[in-house]
């Protein structure tokens, strides 16, 4: 599906394509991006991490990529690969299959979108007050990076073999081999 990025979309044109398309879209200030399909690393990878998270938490949903997230104060929406909303899952007033208020967001990168992710949706992402960390989880290698809100100010850490990601808000202590535990990582 392609898309013409010299037109401008209104969200509800978004919407409307998205409710009847068989790919994911993501929007942002009237440009509609198709997704690429992922690898089976990358989906082993989203996986896991859905459900360690989901073992790691009480009191707090945790999503699968199938969740919209959505940055009203840049006209933005996308899917994670995973989401996390400790507390009410509040919904848009646009939108009510959106979520507006993550506490904890996840990306497996990939070479299509890798650079993306990390800069202009990272970007967005950062504008959520109820956000206190992104991960990153690598398609290459057994590492994570951690982007986290501390005191107002965000941070970015690297955690890799033989560590654990650990977070205060939300609380979680996940072994990065556990992740990874089974899965063939993609070269390059």
């Amino acid at each position: 599906m392609t898309f013409a990025h010299d037109l401008r979309y209104s969200y509800e044109d978004y919407l409307r394509t998205l409710a009847d398309s068989e790919i994911k879209l993501e929007y942002c200030a009237g440009v509609i991006y198709a997704m690429a399909g992922g690898t089976i690393a990358h989906a082993a990878l989203g996986a896991a991490v859905v459900r360690l998270l989901g073992n790691a938490l009480r009191g707090c949903v945790v999503m699968t990529s199938d969740a919209k997230v959505r940055v009203e104060s840049s006209d933005f929406a996308g899917f994670p690969d995973a989401s996390v909303v400790c507390g009410e899952v509040l919904t848009s007033r646009i939108d009510k299959d959106v979520i507006i208020n993550p506490t904890l967001l996840v990306e497996v990168t990939s070479r299509s979108t890798e650079k993306y992710d990390r800069g202009e949706k990272l970007a967005h992402y950062r504008s959520l007050s109820s956000l206190r960390a992104v991960l990153f989880v690598s398609h290459r290698e057994r590492r994570v990076t951690v982007v986290l809100r501390d005191a107002g100010d965000w941070t970015t850490r690297e955690v890799g073999e033989g560590e654990r990601v650990q977070l205060r808000d939300p609380e979680i202590d996940i072994s990065v081999d556990e992740i990874y535990e089974g899965i063939a990582l993609e070269a390059g």
